[in-house]
């Protein structure tokens, strides 16, 4: 039997283009963005009573995935060489790119159809949205629960300005929201996992806004002599 799912709306972020999403929701707090719901869903009765909610599940559509998956994948957490079963994973990847993000509800606009600004987005602009629903701390939060090979955090980087870039953010009128987006979204280390370990002058590129930031890794020993890793942002360029 199959089904047919109908976008209830879509979303407009921070993020033009998938390279630097956070791999989870929440790790970027400085990440808004805004659900524009479509026809017939736009009606403002639809959220009625949604403005006593602070927090939502947002079911969406992983759209920049090819319809195809695999049983097997290679969770960026084991270092992209180790695989467990697609089940097994939150890699977007799967059956059907059904994806599930529970996201910040901080404003409702009803003056022309639904707009919902939300924080803590993990989602590219144009992402379709199939369902939206409240969450209740009560019957979902499970801080017992064991959660496989993720069982915390993933652990963050430093992320320094160079004088060039702080030149260009210190001109815009977003600049302390926008470093705190950039340093959110670097500290999770955007780097293909493979790449982690190499030792390279390459400068990667990750769209934000409106603007490509140029950042680069710097490989250093720590105070215990352990192998450390700061991304450096050299250039911030308008898009």
């Amino acid at each position: 039997m199959d089904f047919t799912l109908s976008p209830i709306g879509y979303i407009d972020s921070d993020y033009p283009d998938k390279f630097g999403v956070p791999r989870q929701p929440g790790l970027a707090p400085a990440a808004s963005a805004t659900l524009t719901l479509v026809a017939p869903y736009n009606d403002p009765l639809s959220v009625r009573g949604l403005e006593a909610v602070s927090h939502l599940w947002v079911s969406f559509i992983f759209h920049h995935n090819p319809p195809t998956w695999s049983p097997l994948v290679r969770p960026p957490r084991l270092g992209g060489n180790r695989k467990v079963g697609v089940f097994a994973s939150r890699s977007p990847n799967r059956p059907n790119r059904l994806g599930l993000s529970l996201l910040a509800l901080e404003h409702i606009d009803t003056q022309r159809g639904v707009r919902l600004t939300l924080a803590g987005c993990d989602l590219v602009s144009g992402t379709p949205v199939v369902d939206i629903k409240p969450y209740l701390p009560w019957a979902e939060a499970k801080p017992e629960a064991s959660a496989g090979f993720a069982p915390t955090p993933p652990p963050n980087v430093e992320v320094v300005f160079q004088p060039q870039a702080r030149n260009v953010l210190a001109q815009r009128d977003d600049c302390d929201s926008l470093q705190a987006l950039i340093t959110q979204v670097l500290s999770q280390d955007p780097r293909p996992a493979y790449q982690r370990d190499t030792t390279s002058e390459r400068i990667y590129g990750v769209r934000l806004r409106d603007v490509d930031v140029k950042f680069q890794a710097w490989d250093h020993n720590a105070a215990d002599n352990k192998k450390a890793t700061t991304l450096a942002v050299v250039a911030i360029e308008a898009v």
